[in-house]
């Protein structure tokens, strides 16, 4: 999408180089996988307070999932290493609540990019900052009365202790230096760490990784802006919303890309995540929305200028349901006929 800005085709001040980025918005589609102790608990939330025996797919095949990845035209992936559960899917050597204790040892995060590195799709690893296990003393975000989901507006008063963004960091190391190449780290929750640890932790993630992008989500309702509270970060991310469609400067854009923070000018590619379920993690009796919402969804992402970040969650067994492949192949074919992979 073009800009009208001042700015367009100049480096900016950002850490990775133009064509770098650009790179990363001709990968356009990719799929994001939920996969974790909120499979098992069927707590999107989940409270950490499961024993990781809890964890116990029979049949996992993650080449599968990159397998229906590949088929659907994505050419990246990024796994859910760790969600609010506090449960890894590595082996971690700074807890005990991982694979290595769970009901399946397998450790996923390294089949997951080693699948990924044989279909030649991007890995990615996504990590988050609120964890309901390994707190350290710090406040997370707290449930409404009745338990069955969280006050959003209590993210704006959780924080994470100096301990824990410790642990954060070495868990962090970990996943940056273990399994090779990582092409996108995506961090979330990151306002409840502090501005300071989120500048520490990015510039060791891009020492560590130097061509990967770095993602600190913003969360909903962004309406387009820069927060301060996900920063830094080398992408702007829309997280189930797309960026308007306003007049700016003379032209209708959606995405824009160029954006000034603390007197430098950085560009700053777009990233929708959406899912195929109504839900991100599978829950039982979900069925994938239908042909014309998820082909409305990728239509406006691209046309916004973002990439789309399509979520799918295996279930159980360890395993993509044969509804969310078909719902995918369907919307391939329909992106396909439309010229738009």
């Amino acid at each position: 999408m073009k800009e009208n800005n001042p700015l367009a085709g100049k480096s900016g001040d950002q850490r990775l180089a133009p064509k770098a980025l650009h790179q990363w918005e001709k990968l356009g589609f990719g799929m994001f996988i939920h996969f974790g102790m909120s499979t098992f608990d069927g707590d999107e939330f989940s409270r950490g307070d499961r024993p990781s025996a809890t964890y116990a797919p029979d049949k996992l095949d993650v080449s599968q999932w990159i397998g229906v990845a590949r088929d659907a035209g994505m050419k990246y992936a990024v796994l859910t290493a760790k969600h609010v559960a506090g449960h890894c899917l590595w082996p971690t050597a700074h807890n005990d609540y991982h694979v290595g204790t769970s009901g399946n040892r397998t450790d996923v995060v390294d089949a997951f990019v080693a699948a990924c590195q044989k279909a030649g799709i991007l890995p990615g690893l996504y990590y988050c900052s609120w964890d309901n296990r390994n707190r350290f003393g710090s406040t997370t975000p707290h449930f409404l009365s009745d338990g069955t989901a969280v006050d959003t507006k209590s993210l704006d008063t959780s924080f994470a202790t100096r301990a824990y963004e410790d642990f954060q960091y070495k868990q962090m190391e970990e996943l940056a230096t273990r399994y090779g190449d990582i092409g996108e780290f995506w961090i979330d929750i990151p306002r409840v760490l502090s501005p300071g640890f989120r500048i520490q932790l990015y510039d060791r993630l891009a020492e560590l990784q130097p061509h990967a992008v770095i993602v600190m989500n913003r969360g909903f309702f962004t309406g387009g802006k820069l927060l301060f509270s996900a920063w830094p970060t080398d992408i702007l991310n829309y997280e189930t919303e797309v960026p308007g469609y306003y007049v700016h400067q003379g032209a209708t854009a959606g995405h824009q890309a160029w954006h000034e923070f603390a007197g430098k000018h950085y560009y700053l590619p777009g990233e929708v995540c959406d899912t195929v379920n109504p839900h991100w993690f599978w829950v039982e009796g979900d069925r994938p929305k239908s042909d014309i919402e998820l082909l409305g969804q990728a239509l406006l992402s691209r046309s916004r200028g973002c990439n789309q970040l399509l979520d799918v969650g295996p279930d159980r067994h360890g395993l993509i349901p044969s509804d969310q492949i078909t719902a995918l192949q369907r919307l391939r074919k329909n992106l396909d006929a439309l010229g738009v992979l």
